[in-house]
């Protein structure tokens, strides 16, 4: 990578940035100029920078929303050709109702459709309770990470579902939104978690029916 690298990274995010870099290089070749995929990398960094648990996995986090971001973009200016429907979660910390509408939405869409998530007010990591809930259908969302949106991903999704964020959640005109009234797993048990998963298979499913994606 070039100078724009924040100066504050330690000698191993250094190169862990540089090695994101090419990845994102080889990926996105014909697709996106270094100078578009440089930035995308460094403002993804800046994203987590301050709110994140393990600053060793940053280069990480960076690349991994970088990535997405750079799906979404190419969509937004009609440069993927996939021609799959994508639906964007959103809630307040991107770390329960969203999570696991994304782990459900993932696991019985599969390749058919294609699904991200974000948060008005991500909080780093994922709620333990959520994660659990998950697993114990077979789902593992323990690998997912809090994270916000951004315009170019709120633009290139087919369909916004939003959970409790409210006025802060984005609105674009002539996109297809729909609100979940879900009640918020923060603090709670697995226990009091499970129902509010299953609620969400529910609303997943119907969705996908919608979609027109068979499950």
């Amino acid at each position: 990578m070039t100078d724009q690298t924040t100066p504050t990274l330690t000698t191993d995010q250094t190169l862990a940035m540089k090695t994101a870099a090419r990845h994102l290089r080889d990926e996105f070749d014909g697709v996106f100029g270094e100078e578009t995929i440089e930035l995308f990398l460094t403002t993804s960094y800046d994203q987590f920078a301050g709110r994140a648990n393990f600053p060793n996995f940053l280069p990480l986090l960076a690349e991994r929303f970088a990535r997405q971001r750079l799906h979404a973009l190419a969509k937004v200016e009609g440069k993927a050709t996939d021609g799959v429907p994508v639906v964007l979660f959103l809630c307040v910390h991107n770390a329960g109702r969203s999570q696991i509408a994304l782990g459900w939405f993932n696991h019985l869409a599969g390749d058919r459709a294609l699904a991200w998530s974000g948060g008005s007010e991500p909080v780093g990591e994922i709620n333990p309770a959520a994660v659990a809930a998950m697993a114990e259908v077979g789902i593992d969302i323990a690998k997912e990470y809090s994270k916000p949106w951004t315009d170019e991903i709120v633009q290139a999704a087919d369909v916004v579902v939003t959970m409790g964020c409210g006025d802060a959640c984005p609105i674009f005109p002539g996109k297809r939104y729909e609100d979940w009234a879900l009640e918020d797993p923060n603090g709670l048990g697995v226990e009091a978690v499970r129902p509010i998963r299953d609620e969400i298979e529910q609303r997943v499913r119907g969705l996908l029916a919608e979609l027109g994606v068979s499950v």
